[in-house]
């Protein structure tokens, strides 16, 4: 069964299923994220993954996307968000569409564990992101090579003191 669903520049594609106990994961210590479907499968249309986070884990510092939206789902727990200039809580059941050119960060809430749906449209293959990120976060890459892959992975870091305010807020 495939259709192009009336998207203009996009091969025929079929359905993408990935079973949950099937998924690549990758893992650091403060969070496990399950790998469902990247560009390639999904005929560039979307990017999609879970990450589960423990209690008071840092997620994603200060960044914008220049050329994809990044989407949440809150799955359980709750989950500090940058939104522009605006710190706000997510909560179980709540979605966020962040578009392009939007600073945004996101961490597990402050006394919370956050499990989180992410997806981004369109897709890029983000998987090599993710698995750079957990080798970096278990010190066995240095942090520079995150900043040498931001043009390919559309994640640029950004400076927000509204956020380190509400990190060092959070302490």
């Amino acid at each position: 069964m495939t259709s192009d669903h009336g998207l203009t520049g996009r091969t025929n594609q079929g359905p993408v299923l990935t079973r949950g106990g099937e998924a690549e994961t990758c893992a650091d210590p403060s969070a496990v994220m399950a790998l469902f479907a990247d560009s390639a499968q999904t005929g560039g249309a979307f990017t999609s993954y879970r990450s589960t986070f423990v209690e008071g884990a840092p997620g994603a510092p200060a960044h914008v996307h220049t050329r994809a939206w990044e989407v949440f789902f809150v799955l359980g727990g709750s989950l500090q968000v940058l939104l522009g200039e605006e710190v706000t809580l997510l909560h179980q059941g709540d979605f966020l569409a962040v578009p392009p050119g939007t600073p945004h960060a996101f961490r597990a809430a402050p006394g919370s564990g956050a499990d989180i749906l992410c997806v981004f449209t369109p897709g890029m293959d983000r998987f090599d992101y993710l698995r750079l990120l957990g080798r970096v976060t278990r010190g066995e890459e240095p942090p520079s090579r995150l900043a040498e892959t931001s043009e390919r992975f559309d994640n640029h870091y950004v400076d927000s003191p509204v956020w380190r305010a509400a990190l060092e807020a959070a302490q």
